[in-house]
């Protein structure tokens, strides 16, 4: 009976061990430096990039219209929020003619990390409860100085 119980905590431990493990993800270009050290500026154009490297992840819209392939790798464990672990942003700019100008890598510090400051959206003015946002207009409807019947708008009965 000692093997059997030994076995079951080798076992356990084990699997919470596995549980563990960080859950790695990829997201954007798939990456081939080989491709990418290829392209030349004032060499090549927008036609040999795309054929090279295929479609931009997105293009500028104003300028030159630069094109941008990013890479992402990222990972968490278990149920966290995934956490950038490698970026690469490959910026490919063109001249007026189409051909390239200028190419730019850069990493991670480009991410911006964000955190909302509440579930609501902050506002102006007064906070009123759900009775009085429910029950706010009764008796207003008509009243002076609410837009009723008495503001002179050239109703029916007007001549």
């Amino acid at each position: 009976m000692r093997v059997s119980s030994t076995l079951l905590v080798a076992i356990a431990l084990g699997l919470a061990s596995g549980a563990c493990a960080p859950l790695k993800s990829h997201q954007g270009y798939i990456v081939d430096a080989d491709l990418v050290n290829s392209i030349q500026p004032g060499v090549d154009n927008r036609n040999s990039v795309a054929a090279t490297l295929g479609h931009p992840s997105f293009a500028s819209q104003f300028g030159q219209g630069d094109w941008y392939y990013i890479a992402r790798d990222s990972k968490n464990y278990a149920y966290n929020s995934p956490k950038v672990d490698k970026q690469l942003t490959l910026q490919i700019s063109f001249d007026q003619a189409g051909t390239v100008t200028a190419i730019r890598k850069s990493g991670e510090e480009q991410v911006a990390s964000i955190s909302p400051s509440s579930k609501t959206t902050p506002t102006l003015g007064r906070k009123r409860g759900f009775f009085e946002d429910l029950f706010g207009n009764i008796g207003t409807v008509g009243a002076a100085g609410a837009g009723g019947g008495d503001a002179g708008g050239g109703g029916r009965d007007t001549p």
